[in-house]
């Protein structure tokens, strides 16, 4: 069996290896036997070539390892020379496949390893390969992310670019990934220093591609491993050279059970280097699901669970957990180990998919000894047959982006403006501007003008009298006008200041300092309109209307004053001894006059006092309506409509979460 480098089965076109100056080495298994853990493989090859088949092939590989460049790997050599090529070194290295058996060694692999990662060579893609079909969403899935994409949309103009960060970035990456192939899937193997992911990697693939050993930290730069054609651009997007990409162990079982799995072998999430750690950290939000190796020593790693498992406790349906070297552990430590590793995944959030429930997949296995591989690699073969981990690592990803976008969209308390709270606004406005005030002036506008055309002119000309007999003393001193101003202006803030509370009780803190600051805006400028609509929705000029009874109660009024006069005169008459002397009929006259004139002002005023009320309403009302109408024009509709787009984004973060 051969390790191939090209993801499309095509022959590479140059050397990537070349910079060492060293002559790759690509046959490395040619039984179907390459495991650095296979006892069974050792066996059987040692059987075919007696005792001292190992020594053999160890001759023969350092033979074939001291040999310079091969011809295939220079440039300009064409396909029949590089074939040729490769079976000069396959003759060198014995002439069979027993110059590259299998090797528990870890040093001898590290050394073919490296040997194989200089044969790659620049990815080329088969012209017979045709393209991978994209991904697709269902319906929810592609509805969540419509109503993320639109949720983001409504908030840029509310909330800052690193709140929506996440989010974008979530939508970027399922749009990227949508367009890649859909059938098949990346899963990425990460763990600790020394935790035996490489040598896991090694024995999935069934050929040493991963370097191993007791160097730390071994590997330096993620390697991918294709089952199956049509992979290149999901590789390319996990940014790993060509000449870092790998083929398995040419199997049919093994190609027919892992057929689209795409594995990939991380450096050290806890190297000393940060740069494995930055490889680390971008690979993982780019796959579609991770195994994480843990160990016996290091699997309550306080790195591992609060960095990594923790936050990632919602992708517990992409994950699989591996206890890695239970052969170090005696009788029934591996089975305590494991529970204990259960256990800590619990209190992380990790749902574990045990008993036929959703969940990350927990395994104890031996990478060295096979034990327990083979089961992963049946999990594993199920997980990426269903062809549904791109999709349930996105909606993990939506998942999370809108747990962390919860505090400013929902907070668990009603939210909105109240009738109760508009109409105290528009009542807070109206006394700004007096209308109750207004209104009352209207009334007794009215019952002046009614008593100006019903009272007595005696009653009259003594009010006047008095009132310009009356010292200064004793009264009240009226306001001044800036003061009015003053307090009217004092009166619309506070009446604002309350508005733009009551909006913004109970929503998320971007909303409500928007709500605020719609508010504020709104208020500029907002006195001085209320002053210019006073003036044209204040008193109508001149005098109030006067009803149809007014004329009858006039001429009844002058009547009583005529009476007056006449008997008044007849008394003269007869005191001056013009008319003969008749006391009754002018006192009869004159009573009635003095007596009717204050009863037809008292019945007057008493039937005006219902028409001069509706009239004060009246202007009071009119007054209100447009106080109101100004305030709500300034301050209430803009709070209004950023309540709307509230509601809005609210409603849509309900669909993002599946609730709405």
């Amino acid at each position: 069996m051969t390790a191939v480098t090209d993801q499309d089965h095509t022959e590479q076109a140059g050397d990537a290896g070349s910079e060492n100056g060293e002559g790759p080495v690509e046959e490395l298994a040619s039984g179907g036997e390459v495991d650095s853990g296979g006892k069974d493989e050792h066996a059987r090859v040692e059987s075919a070539e007696g005792g001292d088949g190992r020594a053999d092939r160890g001759r023969a590989r350092r033979d074939a390892g001291s040999r310079p460049a091969r011809a295939d790997a220079r440039p300009g050599h064409t396909r029949e020379e590089a074939g040729r090529a490769r079976g000069e070194a396959v003759e060198a290295s014995g002439g069979s496949a027993d110059a590259a058996g299998a090797w528990d060694d870890g040093l001898i692999a590290r050394r073919v390893t490296a040997e194989t990662e200089q044969a790659a060579a620049v990815e080329v893609r088969g012209p017979n390969v045709p393209p991978a079909a994209p991904l697709t969403y269902d319906g929810p899935l592609h509805s969540r992310l419509d109503a993320l994409r639109e949720l983001v949309g409504l908030s840029r103009a509310r909330l800052d670019s690193r709140t929506l960060a996440e989010a974008g970035q979530v939508l970027d990456e399922a749009a990227a990934r949508r367009r890649l192939s859909g059938h098949h899937t990346v899963v990425a193997i990460a763990g600790a220093t020394g935790s035996g992911k490489s040598q896991l990697f090694n024995a999935l693939a069934g050929v040493a591609i991963s370097e191993t050993g007791v160097r730390r930290p071994t590997t330096a730069a993620p390697i991918a491993c294709s089952w199956s054609d049509g992979s290149a651009s999901l590789i390319e997007r996990l940014g790993i050279p060509p000449r870092l990409r790998r083929r398995p162990l040419q199997s049919a079982e093994s190609e027919a059970q892992l057929r689209g799995l795409v594995l990939v072998d991380l450096p050290d999430h806890d190297s000393a280097a940060v740069q494995h750690r930055e490889h680390v950290d971008r690979i993982l939000a780019l796959v579609d699901a991770v195994i994480w190796v843990v160990d016996p020593e290091k699997y309550a790693d306080a790195i591992l669970h609060e960095r990594y498992l923790r936050p990632m406790a919602g992708h517990a349906e992409v994950m699989f957990v591996v206890l890695n070297q239970i052969d170090r552990l005696p009788g029934e430590a591996a089975e305590q180990v494991l529970d204990d590793l259960r256990r800590l995944l619990d209190e992380d959030g990790i749902a574990l998919g045990e008993y036929g429930e959703p969940g990350a997949t927990v395994l104890a296995l031996s990478a060295l000894t096979g034990d327990g591989v083979g089961e992963l690699r049946e999990s594993l073969g199920q997980f990426v047959a269903e062809r549904g981990a791109p999709a349930r690592r996105i909606a993990a990803d939506v998942d999370a982006a809108a747990w962390r976008l919860r505090p400013v969209y929902s907070t668990g308390r009603r939210t909105g403006l109240s009738e109760e709270a508009r109409d105290d606004f528009a009542a807070r406005l109206a006394d700004a501007v007096g209308a109750t005030a207004a209104g009352e002036a209207a009334e007794r506008a009215w019952l002046r003008n009614a008593n100006r055309a019903c009272g007595t002119p005696w009653l009259r000309l003594w009010r006047w009298y008095q009132d310009r007999r009356e010292p200064p003393t004793g009264r009240l001193p009226l306001r001044a006008h800036p003061d009015e101003e003053a307090t009217a202006r004092q009166r619309v803030e506070q009446a604002v200041r309350t508005l733009a509370d009551r909006a913004s009780a109970g929503l998320p803190a971007p909303w409500a300092q928007a709500v605020r600051e719609a508010a504020v805006r709104g208020s500029q400028g907002l006195p001085e309109a209320l002053d210019a609509l006073t003036a044209r929705a204040g008193l109508p000029p001149g005098r109030p209307p006067t009803p149809g009874w007014w004329p009858v109660a006039v001429l009844a009024q002058a009547s009583m004053t005529l009476l007056q006069i006449v008997g008044g005169l007849w008394l003269v008459g007869q005191i001056v001894g013009v008319m003969a002397p008749n006391l009754g009929v002018p006192v009869l006259l004159m009573v009635a006059g003095i007596i009717g004139g204050p009863l037809v002002e008292w019945s007057c005023r008493m039937a005006a006092r219902g028409p001069a009320r509706r009239y004060g309403v009246e202007a009071e009302r009119r007054l209100r309506e447009a106080a109101s109408g100004c305030g709500r024009a300034r301050v209430l509709d803009p709070v209004a409509a950023e309540l709307l787009r509230y509601r809005e984004v609210r409603e849509q973060y309900g669909r993002v979460v599946g609730v709405g």
